[in-house]
């Protein structure tokens, strides 16, 4: 028996069917793992997705695991460590928005608790339950979207666009756009 995913899963790629079917859309409340979300889905503009997943691990060795705290002190030296590191997108504006976005969740979880419950209250605790048939069906951005992005970027976020924050709450299960033929699709309880 075949098992039916979103049509985007490409069966070539073990670490993306591993991601549809454990990760996106899957309701996540870890800090670390929101952080290093954030910061992957803006590494991933204007590239594929694919490109970052295959070099996660590499992201994770360059940013010290994500640890917030080590990031935001990044120096000079640091940063051209990481322009020479070919296991990352080596992009300059890139890192220093990671960097940036190390200093500002700093702020944020100083100002607010966690980054968990900053995000989490914009859906009220629960994940939105799109009905999508397909890929095609789901939207680039969305009004939510449009606020949260507004909101990050009020807060000094870079790299949070409407785009990249969409598929940021698909990616942590803010949203689940799971096609309503995929295995991972939840239906909505009435």
């Amino acid at each position: 028996m075949t098992i039916k995913r979103c049509s985007w899963a490409s069966p070539t790629n073990p670490l993306y069917l591993k991601y549809h079917d454990e990760e996106w859309g899957v309701p996540c409340h870890d800090e670390t793992r929101l952080f290093e979300m954030l910061n992957l889905e803006g590494a991933q503009a204007g590239l594929s997705w694919s490109t970052i997943l295959n070099k996660r691990e590499n992201y994770r060795a360059a940013f010290d695991q994500w640890d917030a705290e080590k990031i935001a002190a990044y120096d000079a030296t640091k940063v051209a460590e990481l322009l020479g590191n070919a296991g990352i997108v080596r992009n300059r504006l890139k890192v220093a928005a990671t960097i940036n976005n190390a200093q500002a969740y700093l702020r944020l979880r100083e100002e607010v608790g966690s980054l968990d419950s900053f995000l989490w209250a914009y859906v009220d605790g629960k994940p939105i339950l799109n009905t999508r048939k397909s890929i095609s069906d789901t939207p680039a951005k969305t009004p939510l979207s449009d606020q949260l992005s507004k909101d990050l970027a009020k807060r000094g976020f870079k790299f949070v666009g409407s785009t990249i924050i969409y598929a940021y709450m698909q990616a942590i299960g803010m949203v689940n756009d799971h096609a309503k033929d995929c295995f991972c699709y939840k239906a909505p309880k009435i």
